[in-house]
């Protein structure tokens, strides 16, 4: 029998307890009630003696399944929030993490900064089209083009261009294709957040990351951690703009890696930044004058 609002979301916490914290269980409980009646966690605790009707009991139901499974709240919903906007996620792509926001708003800074308010600008790897979504919002005069190896990603971030009312550029392209370096484009930003997380680092993921989300956009064999890395600074060097800029989220363990990486390949002026949580997660390097 459907239940009030306030017996649900009791339900929900006592079901995830072993899996989640009450306040996890709390947040996808309001992202549920959210996502059926738009209402924000203040309305949902007005509404706490609201009944569901049976369609949207048995929603919750089949949602609470699939959480108890350790599915994220996401892929469930068929939707998250990046940087402000809404973002359609599936299994093909990564569900968008808050340190990318992060390295938006450096991007954004850095280009008001220059005075570039029209740049052309790649995004490399782009999955849900987050990155690339939100830069062509916060920067309309911008050329925006965006590259996945997944046909099915970048099916998801053309549709996610589409609700947002931007126009990006999407291609099919795999970054490790040497063929690239013949492209005659040149762009000011280069960015890409591409798989950084070593195969052996497995066993650290979080079951809800590991079971779910695309391996093919979060693993690297150990033997090479840094082949995506090479791939686009090299790239870079040879297709940024004179004083073009170049961004990459990174694995906190390789920032040092990384900067050595972009140093063999003539580039100075590398900027490390830790992220909120306190980890070194984004590098900024300048195209030097030749």
């Amino acid at each position: 029998m459907p239940s009030t609002v306030k017996d649900i979301v009791k339900t929900i916490r006592k079901e995830l307890s072993a899996l989640y914290s009450s306040h996890e269980a709390f947040q996808m409980a309001w992202l549920i009630f959210e996502h059926l009646y738009g209402w924000s966690k203040t309305e949902l605790l007005l509404n706490d003696n609201t009944k569901l009707t049976d369609s949207d009991y048995l929603f919750v139901q089949k949602a609470l399944e699939r959480l108890k499974k350790r599915e994220p709240i996401q892929y469930i919903l068929g939707k998250t929030e990046f940087y402000g906007l809404p973002i359609r996620v599936n299994p093909s792509v990564l569900i968008p993490r808050p340190e990318t926001e992060e390295l938006v708003e450096w991007i954004i800074q850095s280009a008001w900064e220059s005075g570039s308010m029209a740049p052309a600008i790649l995004d490399i790897g782009t999955g849900s089209g987050c990155i690339a979504i939100a830069l062509a919002k916060a920067l309309p005069n911008a050329s925006v083009f965006a590259w996945d190896v997944s046909e099915e990603a970048l099916k998801t971030a053309s549709d996610n261009a589409q609700i947002n009312g931007v126009k990006v550029n999407f291609e099919q392209k795999d970054i490790l294709s040497p063929a690239l370096l013949n492209i005659e484009h040149k762009w000011d930003i280069i960015v890409s957040n591409p798989p950084y997380v070593r195969e052996s680092e497995k066993k650290l993921i979080q079951p809800h990351v590991l079971d779910y989300e695309p391996h093919l956009a979060l693993f690297v064999k150990d033997s090479d951690p840094l082949i995506f890395y090479r791939a686009i600074t090299l790239f870079a060097q040879k297709k940024l703009t004179q004083q073009g800029t170049l961004f990459f989220e990174i694995n906190s363990a390789f920032g040092e890696e990384v900067k050595k990486l972009l140093t063999e390949y003539g580039f100075d002026k590398i900027e490390l930044r830790h992220d909120l949580s306190g980890k070194c997660r984004m590098v900024k390097v300048r195209k030097p004058l030749v």
